[in-house]
This record gives C-alpha cells, structure tokens and sequence, in this order.
C-alpha cells in the first residue's frame, strides 16, 4: 500500500515520514527528491527557470508516472494535492494522510526550519501567519479530500500509525 502525505510545508511529511517508514519498514520517499531527480536540479532552480506552471507539470507526471514500491510512504509537496487531478490521483493509488496545523504553529515550525524556503522569504512574524493562512484558506478544499485528517499538533509516528491501521480496518 501507498501511504500519501499531504499538507502545508512545514506540517511535518518529511519527519514523520521517515520515522514512520522506521516504524513500519516501509520504504520512504521524498516526492520533491524524485522531482529533483528527473528534473536534474533543484525545485528552486526549477521554478526561477521555467516557472510554477511548468513544475507543476513535471510534479504532476512525476507523481503519476512513478512506480511506488508495494508498501511505501510518499512525502509529497506542500502544493502537489492542489493541482491538475493529484489528489484524486493519490485517493485512487493510495491512502492520502494530511497532516494538520493552524498557520501559527507551521509559521513558527517554519520560522526555526534549517531548510530555506524562496516562497517564504520576504514574510516573518504575523505577515507569516497571514500569507500561510490565505494558503490554507486555497488548499483546505483539496487537503480536505484526504481519507485521513491528522492534527499535526503532538502528532507521533506512532499515534499516525495507529490512525492509519484503525482507517484500514
């Protein structure tokens, strides 16, 4: 089975995903490294090339066109449930999982993050708040059709797992 991660970037898809993968033996994959990969560079130099429109093409035959191992953990990008037919897409292939926060715990998660975001560059503090609010606000419709909806907040690779066991019962 394919475990789909979704939700805003900073939620946490990465980190759970991995230790859910420990957790599970199931085989990890970073949905943004495979991109990089077939794209041959990064997302950012992606993106400052060729445009969101044009990743957003790549990111959606990416997704579609990759053969998941049979028990798998796919940490998609924050935007990949809200375009073209991913989500369904994900529903249709796999169990989607999306990871829940308010705008002020992902802003501050975001905040402390190593990791720099281009998108994020020019807002800090409330206008933080503001901009991943409104972002929220255009992607709750498709995070919304996730067959899990997980509160990111004390959220476990164990209390995950559990959620996800008691949905495939």
């Amino acid at each position: 089975m394919a475990i789909f991660l979704i939700g805003f970037m900073g939620c946490g898809k990465t980190t759970l995903g991995k230790k859910l993968a420990s957790k599970t033996g199931f085989t990890f994959i970073d949905l943004d490294k495979v991109i990089e990969q077939a794209a041959g560079k990064t997302i950012p130099e992606y993106f400052a090339r060729h445009g969101e429109a044009a990743f957003r093409e790549l990111e959606r035959d990416v997704l579609q066109s990759t053969k998941f191992p049979e028990n798998s953990i796919i940490a998609t990008g924050g935007g990949a449930p809200c375009y073209f037919d991913n989500m369904e897409w994900m529903n249709k292939e796999g169990l989607t999982v999306y990871i829940s926060l308010p705008p002020a715990a992902l802003a501050s998660r975001l905040e402390k993050a190593e990791e720099v975001r281009p998108v994020l560059k020019d807002h800090k503090g409330e206008a933080l708040i503001s901009f991943i609010a409104g972002k929220l606000d255009e992607r709750e419709p498709f995070y919304g059709k996730a067959q899990i909806i997980a509160s990111g907040l004390g959220l476990t690779a164990d209390k995950l797992w559990t959620t996800i066991s008691d949905q495939r019962k």
